[in-house]
């Protein structure tokens, strides 16, 4: 019984820390924060902080990839509610991700913070982990219906993945992301369009 305890202790401070990070990084950014901060409003202490992650950037890692997972979750949700047409749900999923681009904290942690922070190749491998899985499935749905244009689906979803996360990367860096979210859409709606097969 005392392991469980523990073992469930450990997953509560663990949360905890996650939540602290994600809050203090969306509203001020990885670089202001402080681990003291972090351990503070976690209401843990520092060796609760190093016994869970290597260092601030591992527990910025696992924020980042929290919220990745999360965004996908949604996506997926929203996916499923869309019907079964590819390209609906293709065009739903851009819709979704734009919008979370509009979030400044999703910006923040996401697209302004992760690829500095991380270093590109480690960005791209998270992103890929949840996004490309999502990219995939609806372009092979389209493919097996014949609403798409058969062709090698891997590389053509990352290929489109790269579209739509250099999007995000507009809206966020944008002087009025909304504005900037509002005119990107529809050049990627065109995109996703244009792979549509001919009839």
């Amino acid at each position: 019984m005392p392991a469980k305890t523990n073992a469930a202790r450990a997953a509560a401070t663990k949360a905890r820390l996650i939540k602290a990070g994600r809050r203090l990084f969306a509203r001020r950014g990885y670089a202001a924060v402080g681990t003291d901060e972090i351990v503070r409003a976690a209401k843990t202490t520092r060796g609760g902080l190093y016994y869970h992650f290597e260092d601030k950037r591992d527990l910025f890692r696992a924020v980042y990839e929290q919220i990745e997972a999360d965004l996908a979750e949604s996506i997926g949700k929203k996916l499923v509610a869309a019907g079964d047409d590819p390209l609906r749900m293709l065009q739903v999923g851009v819709a979704a991700f734009l919008d979370s681009c509009t979030d400044p904290h999703f910006s923040q942690i996401c697209l302004v913070d992760a690829p500095a922070v991380l270093g590109w190749q480690e960005w791209r491998s998270v992103d890929q982990k949840y996004g490309l899985g999502l990219v995939t499935a609806g372009l092979e749905l389209g493919v097996s219906q014949g609403l798409l244009t058969p062709q090698p689906v891997q590389p053509l979803a990352h290929l489109l993945l790269g579209a739509v996360g250099e999007a995000g990367m507009m809206i966020a860096n944008a002087p009025d992301p909304n504005k900037a979210r509002r005119e990107v859409e529809p050049a990627l709606i065109a995109l996703v369009e244009s792979l549509a097969r001919e009839k």
